[in-house]
């Protein structure tokens, strides 16, 4: 059975994920934004091993602590898509203008299109590729489980911003309506900050895509 526990991460309370199979023992995390030695913790408390890094796109507080804990574990970055390269680049830069403590390089193992299948013991994860907040960003969706983790995308309430270099507003809008109101309504999705929702609840309640949702 998959296992989840959302662990925030950073001032700006990132949604870390570590997700584990529990007959394996497993893991991965999604987004590993920072306080790298409070997510080893958590690991450790929870007994399991790491076996690969997953990012949905290169904001600081999605990446922070990655580059260290690849280092630690030995394990694979994967992740985001390759627009965003240049957001890993600045990684160092952008932190410091921050004030947030300044991150090892993080290199990534293996960059994704979308399309692509994610393994975790015997689950599998789809890959959806989801630009707009960033132009690399992309999204992991367990269809055996109804889960979707979309990363800066979509959040209860609302949706990412795009006012960041290379933002685009209505890409965006296009890529959360293909992306993740193609899927099934009782999907429930973790984003990047807050609450968990579902993709029925957006599509009826969101104020910036509800409209729009058909």
């Amino acid at each position: 059975m998959l296992q989840v526990k959302i662990v925030p991460v950073t001032a700006f309370a990132q949604n870390c994920s570590i997700v584990w199979d529990d007959d394996s023992k497993q893991a991965v995390l999604i987004d590993a934004g920072g306080d790298a030695q409070k997510l080893q913790q958590e690991v450790e408390a929870l007994g399991l091993t790491v076996q690969a890094l997953w990012v949905t796109h290169g904001h600081l507080d999605h990446v922070g602590a990655v580059g260290e804990l690849a280092r630690v574990w030995q394990v694979p970055v994967i992740g985001p898509q390759q627009e965003d390269q240049f957001w890993l680049d600045s990684l160092q830069d952008v932190s410091a203008r921050y004030g947030f403590p300044i991150p090892e390089p993080v290199h990534v193992t293996q960059w994704l299109e979308g399309g692509e299948t994610l393994s975790l013991g015997s689950h599998q994860f789809e890959v959806r590729y989801a630009p707009g907040h960033t132009p690399g960003h992309v999204m992991f969706y367990s269809a055996e489980y109804g889960l979707l983790w979309t990363g800066d995308v979509l959040f209860k309430g609302s949706i990412g911003r795009t006012d960041f270099p290379r933002g685009n507003h209505q890409q965006l809008l296009d890529s959360i309506q293909r992306e993740c109101f193609s899927l099934p309504d009782d999907t429930q999705f973790i984003s990047g900050h807050g609450p968990i929702s579902t993709i029925g609840y957006e599509k009826q309640f969101n104020p910036f895509v509800a409209s729009k949702a058909g």
